[in-house]
């Protein structure tokens, strides 16, 4: 159960973060998703650095790095960009996108967390559902941003 309580904390923070920065989703999943793209290009290079530092090299350093580089593009992001207008649309999309990062962050948590008990069945349908959560929520933040409407400058109503 220890391993669902960490990804429930880790799903709430990241919803809690999305919420307060207004942000559209789409935006924000594709940020993701680059940050999962950069993770596999370089976490051995920052990992290497890391143990050059002084540093212990282990899973653990292994699933902060990649969880940081996977968050990273994500959280540049909070502060820029398009932003919702009501609260449905905030608390929609900032579960949308706490759902997807939290899916992209399955495998690196994955490394470090053992999961036991009732959370290692909630960790096996997640390990074994990630791609279809990954690929519905990716296709979601496209459309998301196709539905985002230009801001509108004042100068050209006159």
């Amino acid at each position: 159960m220890d391993v669902f309580i960490v990804y429930i904390v880790v799903a709430a923070v990241l919803f809690i973060g999305s919420f307060m920065a207004k942000r559209r989703f789409g935006l924000l999943g594709l940020a993701i998703a680059a940050g999962s793209i950069l993770s596999g290009i370089w976490s051995y290079g920052v990992e290497l650095m890391v143990g050059g530092v002084g540093l212990p090299s282990g899973p653990l350093t292994t699933a902060v790095v990649q969880s940081t580089i996977i968050i990273l593009p994500a959280g540049v992001l909070l502060f820029h960009g398009y932003t919702y207008k009501t609260l449905f649309g905030r608390v929609i999309g900032a579960g949308l996108f706490a759902i997807l990062a939290t899916a992209f962050l399955i495998e690196p948590l994955g490394h470090v967390l053992m999961p036991h008990g009732l959370g290692a069945n909630i960790y096996s349908w997640l390990v074994d559902n990630r791609d279809m959560i990954i690929g519905v929520g990716l296709t979601l933040a496209v459309l998301d941003l196709f539905t985002t409407k230009p801001i509108q400058l004042a100068d050209k109503k006159r």
